[in-house]
């Protein structure tokens, strides 16, 4: 287990999140990872937000996912994000998936995701540094 912070999503699977076998379809880790991006902006760089209807993009370049376990309906899971990575426009993120049970904590999944921040100038994007509001607060997962 890691030593340093992450930021946390608590999610409690939903029959709509399984496939037809009753487990967890791969792809909503994906969409978890996203939540957990989304959350963490809310709560840590609200400002980011309004830069996002200026013209300011937040582009995935590369995602990905190990899975360890599987996870039904009623699971809870926490999500754990750390910062991997921060450079001139880009950040790396990896987030750890685990099932809370009455025994401690199981992981289930690893994931990884790259973004690049990107501004909007007609119909181009073109690399924007990191919005210092948003690289402050990824500063403390480092």
């Amino acid at each position: 287990m890691r030593t340093r912070r992450a930021y946390e999503y608590r999610h409690l699977v939903g029959f709509e999140e399984t496939n037809l076998v009753g487990n967890v379809y791969y792809a909503n880790h994906v969409r978890w990872q996203g939540r957990v991006r989304e959350m963490f902006l809310r709560e840590h760089a609200p400002e980011v937000a309004q830069e996002l209807q200026n013209g300011l993009a937040l582009v995935t370049l590369r995602v990905s996912c190990e899975y360890l376990g599987e996870l039904v309906a009623f699971d809870a899971v926490t999500i754990r994000m750390y910062a991997e990575a921060l450079a001139q426009n880009r950040v790396t993120m990896s987030f750890e998936y685990w099932l809370e049970g009455t025994e401690g904590e199981q992981l289930v999944a690893r994931g990884e995701q790259q973004i690049a921040c990107m501004r909007r100038e007609g119909t181009a994007m073109t690399p924007a540094p990191l919005p210092p509001a948003l690289r402050r607060a990824l500063e403390n997962y480092l």
